[in-house]
C-alpha cells in the first residue's frame, strides 16, 4: 500500500495549506540521517504504546507469539503513570535543547561534552542499583526502610550517583552547545537519570513500602528518586513551556520548607524534606490527576489531533470557514473565529491555535484594513476560545471530570452554552469594529468555493463519530479509539491517503506533540501535591467563607482574580489544574455546586491566556502581526470583555450550564445571548448600525448587564432599556461626543 499524497486539481481554489503542522520551536533539535530515524521512530513508538495500552492490545494474545520484555497490558496504574512521565522525559531531553542558540560546527563545546560523558557513570550505575535492587526483590528480600543495609544502599550506591548525574547534566545542559542535528551528551545524561528514577519507583512500588509513602517508615529512596524526578520535570518543563510554571512550582516547592514560619492562613505545620518528596511522587502528586488525565485522554486526542493533522482535516476546516464567512464584512476577522473553534475542538492550547490559523487569518485581516494590533487581537480572543469549545476544550472537559467525578459527557453538554455565548461575543465585537471602520468582506474568487467545500463535508465524520460514541455511552478512550480509526479512514477518500507511512507519520508527530502538555501535568502534579500536604487550598477555602461573609460577589471577585493569576504565562491544563486546587474546593464550600464552581476556575483560568500583562495567546499573536505585544494583550481583553461576565452568568443563573427545564435553558441562553450583544454594543460604541454616544453606551451596559443577570423581571427592565435607547437613538441622533446639558438654579 502507497500514501498518496499529491492534492488533486480542483484544491486550485483553496488558500488553506498545512494550517494545523506543528511549528518548530527555536530550541528543538532537526536531526538528521539515523539519529532522525532514531528518534521519530522513538517518538512513533512512545504514542503507540498509550494507544496500545489504552486499549488493552498485545501482540501475544492476537499472534500467539511472545516477545521477551514486552510489558503486558493493562499495566498497573502507577507503573503506566511512571512510565508514561519517563517517556516524556527522554523524548523531551533528546528533542528540546537546554538552550536556545545553536552553534556552528566548530564553535561547539567538546570539553562540556566530555564532562558529560564522565556523568553518564554514575547515571547507569544508579540504573544498574535500580535493577540489582528488583532483582533482589523478586529473590525474595523484604524491602523496608528501616534496615541499615538497604539505607546504605539506597543512600550511597543509588541516590548519590542519581543526584549527581540530575544536577550535573542540568547545569552542563545550559551551557554546552551542540549542533542542531546532533545529540547533546548532558541531554543523554538525563534521559539515563530519568529512565533510573523510573526503574526505582516501579520496583520500590511492586512492594509493600508503597503504602509507606509520607511516613518516616518510607525507604529514602523513594524520597531521592523523587528530588531527581522534580528536578527532571522542571527542567524539561523550562525548555518546553517557559519559566512561568518553573517559577511557580518553584515558589510552591519553597513554601513546603518555609510555611511553618509564615504568619496567617499561610501558616503551615513544618514538614521535613524525605516525608514530603516521599509523597510527592505518588498519585497525590505527580502521578495524580494532571498525570492520570495526560497518560489517557490527553494523549490519545493528541493521537487523534495527529491523525486529523496527517490526513489534512485541519486545512479543511480552516477553508470550509473561509468559503462560510468570507465575504462577510470584515470576512478574515469572522473566519477567524470560526476557524479557531474548530481547531479549538483538536487543538491543545490557545498559543498553538493562533499559530495554526493566525498565520494565514492575520495577514488577510490586516489586509482588509483591521490594524496590526486589532488582527492579532482578534485571533488570539478567538483562538482562546477553542479551549472551551466541546467535546474536547483543550484537555480542560477531562481534567474537570478526573477531579470532580462528574461524567464527562454531562461537562461537555453543561460547556455547550458558555462556548457559543464565548464564540458570539468575540464575533459581536469583530462585527461592530468592521462596521465602525466601513470595511468588505473578501470577493469570490478569493475565497474557497463554498459548493466544493459542501462535498468535502465527510472531513467532519471523525468528529461527529466521537461526540455520537460519547453520548451512546462508549467509555473516552473507545471514543477517541474509534474516532482515530475513522479519521485514516475517511483519509482514503481525500488526495492524502493514509498507508503504513502515513500513519508511522501520525504516531511520531503525536509523541513529539505530546511532550510539552506532559510535561506541563507533570510539573502541575508537583504544585497539586504541595497543596494536599500543606492543607494550603483548605485554609484558602476558609479566607474566601470569611470574604463571602461580607459578599459573595466580592468573594467571587477574588476567586476569579486568583484562577487568572494562578493561569498566566501557564498552558490552560496546568492553569485549570492549579487552580481547581486552591479555588475550587473554596467556591464549593460557600454553596456553589461542584460544576459550577469548576466551570467559573476553568472558564477563568483559560481567559488568563488574554489578560494583560501576561497573555501567551496575545504574544503569540503579536508575534505574526508584528504589533506591539502589550498593546495587543490589551485589545484581545477587550474584545473578549464579555466574556468575562460570563463565569458570573452561571452563579446567578444555573440554566446556562444546561441545568433546569428546557423552558428554562431556552429563555436563559436567549437573554444571554442579548445580554451579549448588548455589552457588545456598549464596549465597541456601535448600536444598530449607528455610532453610540456615551451615555446611550452607559444605558447599554446597564441593560445588558440586566439581561445577563438572568431573571425575568430583571430581563423585562433590561428590554426596557434597550428599547429606549433605541428610541433615543433613532429620534434624536445624539453625536457619539454629545454633551447633556445641565442647568443649576443660578
Amino acid at each position: 500500500m502507497t500514501d498518496k499524497t499529491t492534492p488533486a486539481e480542483d484544491d486550485d481554489h483553496l488558500i488553506a495549506h498545512g494550517v494545523d503542522e506543528e511549528p518548530v520551536e527555536v530550541n528543538r533539535r532537526l536531526f538528521e540521517g539515523k539519529s532522525l530515524m532514531f528518534i521519530t521512530s522513538f517518538a512513533a513508538l512512545y504514542a503507540a504504546f498509550h494507544m496500545a495500552a489504552l486499549n488493552g492490545l498485545s501482540i501475544s494474545e492476537w499472534t500467539g507469539i511472545v516477545i521477551p520484555f514486552l510489558p503486558t497490558f493493562p499495566m498497573e496504574t502507577w507503573n503506566f503513570r511512571i512510565v508514561h512521565v519517563a517517556g516524556a522525559l527522554a523524548l523531551g531531553f533528546l528533542l528540546f535543547a537546554g538552550r536556545i542558540d545553536f552553534p556552528e560546527k566548530g564553535q561547539e563545546t567538546p570539553v562540556l561534552g566530555y564532562a558529560a560523558y564522565a556523568l553518564m557513570i554514575p547515571a547507569l550505575f544508579s540504573l544498574g542499583m535500580a535493577f540489582s535492587f528488583a532483582a533482589e526483590i523478586s529473590n525474595g528480600k523484604m524491602w523496608n526502610g528501616i534496615d541499615e543495609g538497604i539505607k546504605f544502599s539506597e543512600t550511597y550506591l543509588f541516590g548519590l550517583p542519581l543526584i549527581v548525574a540530575t544536577a550535573g547534566g542540568i547545569i552542563l545542559s545550559w551551557f554546552h552547545q551542540r549542533v542542531r542535528s546532533g545529540f547533546a551528551a548532558p541531554d543523554v545524561v538525563l534521559a539515563v537519570c530519568g529512565a533510573a528514577v523510573a526503574a526505582y519507583l516501579i520496583t520500590i512500588y511492586g512492594t509493600l513500602m508503597r503504602n509507606s509513602t509520607g511516613t518516616p517508615f518510607a525507604p529514602i529512596g523513594i524520597s531521592i528518586a523523587a528530588v531527581a524526578g522534580t528536578a527532571l520535570i522542571m527542567e524539561l518543563t523550562r525548555r518546553v513551556a517557559g519559566m512561568a510554571l518553573v517559577v511557580i512550582a518553584a515558589v510552591f516547592l519553597g513554601y513546603v520548607f518555609i510555611g511553618d514560619k509564615l504568619p496567617g492562613f499561610l501558616n503551615s505545620p513544618p514538614i521535613t524534606w524525605q516525608r514530603f518528596f516521599s509523597q510527592v511522587y505518588t498519585d497525590a502528586g505527580i502521578l495524580g490527576p494532571t498525570t492520570a488525565v495526560s497518560s489517557t485522554y490527553i494523549i490519545l486526542f493528541i493521537i487523534f489531533a495527529a491523525f486529523l493533522q496527517a490526513s489534512k482535516v485541519g486545512d479543511y476546516f480552516v477553508n470550509f470557514a473561509f468559503a462560510a464567512a468570507g465575504r462577510a464584512r470584515g470576512g478574515p476577522a469572522k473566519v477567524a473565529i470560526f476557524a479557531s473553534g474548530l481547531m479549538g475542538m483538536i487543538n491543545g492550547t490557545s498559543a498553538g491555535n493562533v499559530v495554526s490559523t493566525g498565520s494565514l487569518t492575520i495577514p488577510l485581516m490586516k489586509k482588509v484594513g483591521y490594524h496590526r494590533k486589532t488582527a492579532g487581537a482578534v485571533e488570539a480572543a478567538a483562538s482562546t476560545g477553542g479551549q472551551i469549545m466541546p467535546p474536547i476544550m483543550g484537555a480542560g472537559a477531562f481534567i474537570m471530570a478526573e477531579i470532580t467525578g462528574i461524567p464527562y459527557t454531562e461537562i461537555t453538554i453543561a460547556a455547550l452554552i458558555p462556548a457559543v455565548l464565548y464564540f458570539v461575543s468575540v464575533y459581536f465585537m469583530v462585527d461592530f469594529e468592521a462596521a465602525k471602520l466601513g470595511m468588505r468582506g473578501m470577493k469570490s474568487e478569493e475565497l474557497p468555493k463554498f459548493a466544493q467545500m459542501v462535498k468535502q463535508v465527510y472531513l467532519f465524520i471523525p468528529i461527529i463519530i466521537l461526540i455520537y460514541a460519547l453520548f451512546m455511552g462508549y467509555s473516552v478512550i473507545r471514543a477517541g479509539a474509534l474516532a482515530t480509526i475513522s479519521a485514516a479512514v475517511v483519509s482514503w477518500l481525500t488526495p492524502y491517503r493514509m498507508g503504513p507511512r502515513s500513519i508511522f507519520k501520525a504516531f511520531e508527530i503525536a509523541g513529539t506533540m505530546s511532550v510539552q502538555i506532559i510535561a506541563v501535568c507533570a510539573c502541575a502534579g508537583i504544585i497539586v501535591g504541595v497543596i494536599s500536604l500543606t492543607g494550603v487550598g483548605a485554609r484558602f477555602s476558609a479566607l474566601l467563607l470569611s470574604l463571602a461573609d461580607t459578599s459573595q460577589l466580592l468573594a467571587l471577585f477574588f476567586a476569579m482574580c486568583i484562577s487568572i493569576l494562578l493561569g498566566m504565562g501557564m498552558p490552560t491544563t496546568a492553569a485549570y489544574a492549579v487552580a481547581a486546587s486552591v479555588v475550587a474546593p473554596g467556591l464549593v464550600q460557600l454553596g456553589i455546586p461542584l460544576l459550577t464552581a469548576h466551570f467559573f476556575v476553568f472558564y477563568f483560568a483559560v481567559l488568563s491566556a488574554i489578560t494583560p500583562p501576561v497573555a501567551l495567546a496575545s504574544y503569540a499573536a503579536a508575534g505574526i502581526s508584528g504589533a506591539n505585544p502589550m498593546e495587543t494583550s490589551v485589545a484581545s481583553f477587550k474584545i473578549g470583555i464579555a466574556a468575562f461576565i460570563v463565569p458570573f452568568m452561571f452563579f446567578y443563573n444555573s440554566a446556562l450550564l444546561m441545568d433546569g427545564s428546557v423552558l428554562d435553558i431556552g429563555r436563559a441562553a436567549l437573554t444571554a445571548v442579548v445580554g451579549v450583544f448588548l455589552l457588545s454594543s456598549a464596549v465597541q460604541g456601535w448600536f444598530l448600525g449607528a455610532v453610540a454616544a456615551w451615555f446611550l453606551r452607559i444605558g447599554l451596559t446597564a441593560a445588558a448587564l440586566l439581561m445577563i443577570e438572568g431573571g425575568l423581571i430583571s430581563d423585562l427592565i433590561g428590554v426596557g432599556i434597550a428599547a429606549a435607547v433605541f428610541a433615543v437613538q433613532r429620534i434624536f441622533h445624539p453625536k457619539p461626543d454629545a454633551a447633556i446639558p445641565v442647568r443649576g438654579a443660578d
